[in-house]
């Protein structure tokens, strides 16, 4: 048996980190959505958001995605820079930033992308950008489920809510 290059081990840790972080990042988009999904789901039904829908679902493609890059690259990077600061210890101000780019992505990016989603996606290029971002999303996350740490994260969640249970159930009259 042949030992492997010298090269191997390092680029499979650098592999292992990328992986991690991306796991990481599309798990905190995962536990995100419970918690901003009846918000968002608030917002749409407003009617001042269905018209500014109808606006935009007017434009020609070329300015909506216009309007729906302004906000996304406002929102995606500030996704990084909070987790930046709670990584060197700021983690209120992390959370603040993380928090108000999520609400933003949340409500305004799939606001925007929904209402102009049709027209968007004629462009090919969009249309296999967006196929691509699905198709790498759904391997991640089956990954990270298929992962141990997957599990025992389900484990402790599904820990929690039976103690908060029977927490509640116990403070009852």
């Amino acid at each position: 048996m042949t030992p492997p290059p010298q090269h191997a081990f390092p680029l499979r840790i650098l592999l292992a980190i990328v992986k991690g972080v991306l796991a990481a990042l599309v798990l905190l988009d995962e536990a995100a959505r419970p918690l901003y999904r009846p918000l968002s789901r608030w917002i749409a039904s407003l009617r001042i958001v269905a018209r500014m829908e109808e606006a935009v679902a007017r434009l020609p493609r070329l300015a909506i995605l216009i309007v729906l890059a302004v906000p996304f690259v406002v929102a995606e990077p500030l996704k990084i820079v909070g987790l930046l600061l709670m990584a060197r210890g700021r983690v209120v101000a992390g959370l603040v930033i993380l928090a108000l780019a999520y609400l933003a992505s949340f409500l305004l990016v799939e606001r925007i992308y929904h209402a102009g989603r049709d027209k968007l996606l004629t462009y090919r290029w969009l249309a296999w950008l967006m196929g691509l971002i699905v198709s790498i999303r759904e391997r991640l996350l089956a990954w990270v489920k298929a992962s141990a740490a997957y599990a025992f994260a389900l484990r402790i969640r599904d820990d929690v809510r039976t103690w908060w249970r029977g927490r509640s159930k116990s403070d009852s009259p």
